[in-house]
């Protein structure tokens, strides 16, 4: 006849923990399993890639690089900053020996106070860039200015950007406009997602004309995105962007691509005279 165990002595015996541990770590790995299982219906997944994500969102039929610059100015030294980058930017953005252009420059109005944020296009890539800083070097008006400007500041960074293959060339435009710039730090790994999700959405943003451009950073922070966008004024920013909620399938993009973000920050930005966004 077997034995009939009082109860709870089997645990005190030890005679059925081994089986009572495997039993419960079988009960857990089949919960586990099952638990991917139904949260993977509903998990947004993105194919596997074999190349870097830089190779797969930037325009391949175009070599362009992109340095966006923020200077953080002396509040009492704005004006005077302002009128000696204008003078010596536009040189520089029209002497043909140098292979880069101005694509905006801007003050900050609402967001970071006492800045301005110069984006740079350089035609053909990082070898446009080099030959750019080596005449730099040699150029007395350029190294004049650098030591002019140093008082004016009080930090400064810049950041390398490819432009995203679905968005908008950012090209010029009349004004009078006030630009945004919308500025996502991602988690590592998603700039992937990011681009699968928005190369879909886009066309919501594009109706009213207001999408300009958009960057993802190469050298400098890492997983930035930067969102450029125009208005007439702020409460056309308010009315177009409420309008893209009443699209479908905007909303899905809000919805997929919010998780990616570790955090985000926005500035609405005056164009200085010498930007060609106007």
């Amino acid at each position: 006849m077997a034995a009939i165990w009082p109860l709870g002595s089997w645990k005190s015996s030890g005679v059925f923990k081994p089986c009572w541990r495997m039993c419960i770590r079988a009960y857990s790995k089949d919960e586990h399993k099952e638990k991917g299982w139904f949260r993977s219906l509903f998990v947004h997944k993105v194919d596997p890639r074999k190349d870097a994500h830089s190779n797969l969102l930037s325009k391949k039929e175009i070599s362009n690089l992109y340095k966006m610059q923020f200077h953080n100015v002396k509040p009492e030294c704005m004006d005077a900053y302002n009128g000696l980058s204008e003078q010596i930017l536009q040189n520089l953005h029209n002497d043909p020996d140098y292979p880069c252009e101005i694509v905006g420059s801007w003050n900050t109005w609402y967001g970071e106070q006492d800045q301005t944020v110069h984006l740079w296009r350089f035609s053909g890539g990082y070898a446009a860039l080099t030959d750019v800083m080596e005449k730099l070097k040699q150029n007395k008006e350029y190294l004049e200015f650098r030591r002019e400007r140093s008082k004016m500041l009080v930090s400064r960074k810049n950041e390398i950007l490819l432009e995203f293959s679905f968005w908008n060339e950012p090209l010029p435009r009349a004004g009078p406009n006030i630009y945004e710039l919308r500025t996502y730090y991602l988690k590592p790994g998603t700039m992937i997602e990011w681009g699968n999700n928005w190369a879909r959405a886009i066309r919501f943003r594009q109706e009213n004309n207001e999408a300009v451009g958009g960057f993802f950073s190469q050298i400098g922070n890492l997983y930035v995105v930067h969102h450029l966008w125009a208005y007439r004024d702020l409460q056309s920013r308010d009315e177009t962007r409420n309008s893209a909620w009443q699209k479908s399938g905007w909303d899905e993009c809000v919805y997929y691509t919010v998780p990616l973000i570790r955090y985000m920050e926005s500035r609405i930005m005056i164009p200085l005279k010498i930007s060609p966004l106007q």
